[in-house]
């Protein structure tokens, strides 16, 4: 099945769905276009072994959650093979800038690895735009709330 239908198919029966990637993930694509792309197929996070400075901040601007391994491990050193199932621990408490972050894969046979992460959220602005679902609502947010008007006191 094509990746469209397949990311359709999970977001109809309430699949989170989260890409986990090489070094310099987003390096040489059309960048926003890409972090769009993303948004659009119901893709919550990306955990990458690193990020191309831009496409990291367009993620962030989309409302993705960009995630990055620690020290030596990679995609290819967990041996993930895609039966896993990942599930993101330590955000329920609220998201911080550069806050670590507990990745689970369960795998098939259902035994568990705990592997950490680091939000690559860096900025208390870019946290703003990721909490309120990207750049565009976070602007539209402030630009349709009431302006608040204060009277002189006589």
């Amino acid at each position: 099945m094509s990746m469209y239908d397949a990311a359709m198919k999970y977001k109809a029966d309430g699949t989170r769905l989260v890409v986990i990637a090489g070094k310099e993930y987003g390096t040489g694509s059309s960048r926003d276009w890409a972090a769009k792309g993303t948004t659009l197929l119901g893709i919550e996070a990306v955990i990458a072994e690193s990020f191309e400075r831009i496409h990291r901040s367009n993620l962030v601007g989309m409302g993705v959650l960009p995630l990055t391994f620690h020290g030596e491990v990679t995609r290819k050193t967990l041996g993930l093979t895609g039966d896993e199932t990942i599930t993101l621990k330590g955000l329920a408490g609220g998201i911080k800038p550069r806050m670590k972050v507990d990745m689970v894969i369960t795998r098939k046979d259902g035994s568990t690895q705990i592997m950490p992460l680091l939000c690559r959220i860096d900025t208390l602005d870019e946290l703003e735009y990721y909490k309120n679902g990207g750049i565009l609502p976070y602007v539209m947010k402030n630009l349709l709330q009431p302006a608040v008007h204060t009277k002189k006191q006589a």
